[in-house]
């Protein structure tokens, strides 16, 4: 079993991209590989709490990220300096998440066997 770490960094509901990176996290964890995702930059507004992308006439993620965990996805990291960049606490989103700060994301990077750069 391979571990992979999915790096989100575009912002929810920037188009077709959110999706399809979600596509290939469920496809990849399906086939019992090990899956953990690593939000930087706006990649963290998907996981925002409160967001209604219907109205903008996009589809919502959230059901996909709440999903996750059936497919054993469970391992979530986010950055302490993009949440404070962004006016946002891990209270704001609508999944736990595992903070790491700038300075040991290199470090988080080398613990998986293939990272995918968002």
């Amino acid at each position: 079993m391979k571990s992979y770490l999915f790096v989100l960094r575009k912002p929810a509901h920037s188009g077709a991209y959110v999706q399809e990176m979600l596509d290939i996290i469920l496809i990849t964890a399906a086939f019992d590989q090990k899956v953990s995702i690593l939000l930087l930059d706006d990649g963290v507004f998907q996981i925002k709490k409160g967001q209604y992308p219907e109205k903008i006439g996009m589809k919502d993620t959230s059901a996909i990220f709440n999903a996750l965990e059936i497919y054993d996805v469970n391992d979530i990291y986010t950055e302490v300096e993009s949440l404070q960049e962004r006016g946002l606490t891990c209270s704001d989103l609508c999944l736990p998440v595992q903070t790491l700060y700038r300075k040991d994301i290199a470090g988080l990077m080398k613990r998986f066997d293939i990272v995918f750069p968002g």
